[in-house]
């Protein structure tokens, strides 16, 4: 959730204004009184002008009331948020997309969902530059599940650390495409922000708090080939 113009400036503003609205409240009292105590008894001061102006007064008074409330409200939910956001770091996230990180630590985890079973599966998967590196095929159950790169690619060599994106596609026993969605999967290791979204950093990348789809404890489950959960 994205929270804008609440600030150490935006409270100093507030603080000024009800510090000006004070003074000329004060001065116009004793401008009030003055006038009164001195006023001509066979021709009293029109005290109409007096009482509008102190509506107004009033009524200036109670919108800065509700301004501070507003001001602290929208920090207790900009507090809120950004407690939410730190409590997805150490955990496993699923976030909308195609692409994942490979670290010396961490394997690539990829999350897809198969509109139907899928026998013929091929997975394609990338570097940065769009150059296959790993190919393999399999099949798929229906719904939700896994798939899992170590980094090895197809020509027995470790892939360099860095992003990579990954493509499903499937196909029935007649030929026919099947639709098969694929999204990110890693581990949250820091927390960005500096933008109006916080953005979670997993692996090398980051990602919108609101791209997120699945937060779970991490698991080492998942293998290389295509299965379903």
């Amino acid at each position: 959730m994205a929270v804008n113009g609440v600030s150490g400036t935006g409270t100093s503003q507030m603080a000024n204004s009800r510090s000006t609205i004070a003074e000329n409240f004060d001065t116009f009292l004793n401008i009030l009184t003055t006038q009164l105590k001195n006023q001509n008894p066979l021709e009293p001061l029109d005290t109409n002008q007096f009482t509008q102006q102190l509506v107004q007064f009033t009524g200036v008074e109670q919108q800065l009331k509700t301004n501070e409330f507003l001001e602290t409200l929208m920090l207790s939910t900009q507090n809120t948020a950004k407690s939410e956001a730190v409590s997805y770091i150490g955990k496993q996230v699923t976030a909308s997309g195609k692409t994942g990180t490979l670290t010396d630590s961490e394997a690539v985890f990829w999350a897809y969902d198969a509109e139907a079973a899928v026998p013929n599966a091929t997975v394609t998967v990338k570097n940065a530059n769009g150059t296959v590196v790993y190919q393999e095929t399999g099949s798929l159950n229906a719904g939700p599940g896994t798939f899992r790169w170590d980094g090895m690619g197809s020509n027995g060599n470790m892939q360099p650390n860095g992003t990579y994106s990954i493509d499903i596609k499937g196909t029935n026993l007649s030929g026919n495409a099947i639709a098969v969605s694929t999204s990110s999967v890693g581990i949250v290791t820091a927390v960005d922000f500096t933008t109006d979204i916080p953005m979670l950093t997993v692996g090398n990348a980051k990602v919108a708090i609101t791209d997120v789809t699945d937060v779970r404890v991490p698991t080492q489950s998942g293998t290389g080939t295509p299965t379903s959960n």
